[in-house]
């Protein structure tokens, strides 16, 4: 559970440990909708931080680990049918950058991208210089984002850039915002997934959570707020099934008893 939380890159044992209790006490990490909102705009609308919009949007709407986005290459991206292939994730270990297997089996995925997604994507793709030669980490080429140097960026440098763009918003607004990093950004996503109402297996999936408990660690954290949200949901969609129920009902179906003989 700490590998899927992102605490820990690998488990450090060879077995699983059995009677563990999750201790929920703790609010995971993520940031209110309306911080979010506010922090991407300023990212989108500053002339020195726009440039990162599009990763900052996709890390909020993806829920991908920073280790996962900075491993995906132009391959990766299937843009026809608008689908994320995670299979792999990049880690820099010491000076050393290779390529890793996702943390779990569950973190294997395809993510489908949203209307948004795919066009932040298309904006990285169109954006990117390609290099007079694509530099190969274990057997992969063709990363999104390279250094001077030519070498895929690693969670280190967009972990800097969030540190860098917090700073100046909270330098520039009265109103401070929380620390974001790319980690938050992952559990937001998974805060409001929750909070829309998705089904918990299908968020389990989409985070590559092996355990369901990591995911519904989140859903145990939904306060009145997001009760009396959904009670008023769950009313609206019940009054618009009667309505289409009397609608139905007061439109009788034509039966041949309903023509007259002449």
């Amino acid at each position: 559970m700490a590998v899927d939380d992102d605490l820990i890159i690998k488990n450090p044992f060879g077995f699983q440990l059995a009677g563990v209790v999750v201790n929920d006490s703790v609010t995971r990490e993520a940031i209110k909708p309306d911080e979010m909102r506010k922090f991407l705009k300023f990212v989108h609308d500053d002339n020195v931080y726009c440039k990162y919009y599009e990763v900052v949007f996709i890390l909020f709407h993806t829920g991908m680990r920073i280790s996962e986005f900075c491993g995906l290459t132009i391959r990766d991206l299937d843009m026809e049918n608008r689908i994320i292939n995670i299979d792999h994730q990049l880690q820099r270990i010491g000076m050393t950058i290779h390529i890793e297997s996702t943390k779990t089996n569950a973190g294997t995925r395809k993510i489908p991208m949203t209307e948004d997604v795919y066009r932040c994507f298309q904006g990285i793709l169109e954006d990117r210089e390609t290099p007079m030669v694509e530099k190969s980490i274990d057997g992969y080429s063709g990363f999104l984002f390279l250094d001077k140097d030519g070498l895929p960026e690693v969670a280190m440098h967009w972990e800097h850039r969030f540190n860098h763009m917090v700073g100046r918003y909270n330098e520039i607004y009265r109103v401070q915002i929380p620390n974001i990093t790319p980690h938050v950004c992952r559990h937001t996503y998974c805060s409001n997934m929750a909070r829309a109402g998705m089904n918990p297996k299908t968020l389990q999936y989409l985070m590559g959570h092996s355990d369901i408990g990591v995911t519904m660690n989140t859903y145990t954290h939904l306060g009145l707020e997001d009760a009396q949200n959904e009670m008023i949901r769950l009313e609206e969609l019940n009054r618009a099934k009667e309505e289409v129920a009397r609608a139905a009902g007061e439109k009788k179906p034509v039966t041949q008893r309903s023509f007259r003989a002449v």
